[in-house]
């Protein structure tokens, strides 16, 4: 890490490809440092300490890191099932981290110990998780082409997790989920998926457990948008493409259309992203 980095807000972005994390000033988006030694770097989450915990898909392990810092301070170990993404609890610390084989969550308390495993109905495969600012917590999966899109809620202090049948429009592949503040904000990595191949990504505003999608933002020009980071007006999203460019680009948010800027150097199939804000 550059000198100074602690004392900024960092974007984090995970560069699956090349097996590091890569850290950028923010909004400045300039490369301040390089977090290495990882197997499959995917999800990324921070708490409201500022410290990250990156999901190390291969690994398969989930490991922590201060805001700036470059040692890992924690470990958790994953049953070996590809965990890919994770989400902190702001009010308890609890961390919610996605097992993509087993089509569950393991939920470590306070972020320590042993997990307690939460089943997701009607998923073959799990993807992306986010807690709203109550504790709840909501989460994608996939079945196959039968069924295909799967959300569902973990309401706070409950013990099992809820289907939500979503209304409104269709989601075709799991992307991120991310509380934006005041809705459920919900990806499709294959935003109006179409014969021929070709789509792009959008994000939906849903009510959550009331299952309705009230707006939509689509990112215009990106190719597959991962998992995406929202910060105030501004979602930035890590743009994995098997072939062609790969590249981090920022929209207006909830607006999306266009793209506002973008980060093309140094990318090997990022995937994961998360801003984290500097301690006060």
């Amino acid at each position: 890490m550059t000198p100074g980095a602690t004392t900024q807000d960092l974007l984090y972005v995970s560069n699956y490809g090349d097996n590091e994390v890569l850290a950028y000033s923010y909004p400045q988006g300039k490369l301040v440092g390089k977090l290495t030694g990882f197997a499959g770097p995917e999800g990324i989450c921070a708490d409201k300490k500022g410290d990250i915990w990156i999901v190390n898909h291969t690994g398969p392990d989930v490991v922590e890191y201060k805001h700036g810092g470059t040692k890992r301070i924690a470990t958790l170990h994953d049953r070996g099932e590809s965990p890919i993404s994770c989400s902190v609890d702001p009010a308890t610390g609890d961390l919610a981290v996605t097992d993509f084989n087993l089509a569950d969550v393991s939920i470590y308390a306070h972020a320590k110990g042993s997990p307690k495993l939460y089943a997701i109905p009607n998923s073959e495969w799990t993807y992306f998780c986010g807690y709203d600012d109550k504790g709840n917590l909501f989460v994608d999966g996939w079945t196959g082409a039968t069924l295909g899109f799967v959300f569902a809620e973990l309401p706070k202090g409950k013990k099992s997790f809820t289907v939500i049948h979503l209304t409104g429009a269709i989601i075709y592949f799991p992307g991120n989920v991310q509380w934006d503040g005041k809705h459920v904000a919900v990806g499709d990595e294959e935003y109006q998926h179409t014969p021929s191949g070709y789509y792009e990504s959008a994000i939906y505003q849903t009510t959550g457990a009331g299952g309705k999608i009230v707006h939509k933002t689509v990112l215009s020009g990106s190719g597959d948008i991962v998992e995406f980071s929202i910060e105030g007006n501004t979602v930035i999203g890590p743009d994995f493409q098997w072939e062609g460019a790969n590249s981090v680009y920022f929209w207006s948010y909830p607006a999306g259309g266009k793209i506002k800027r973008s980060l093309k150097k140094g990318f090997s199939e990022p995937i994961g992203s998360a801003i984290s804000l500097a301690p006060n």
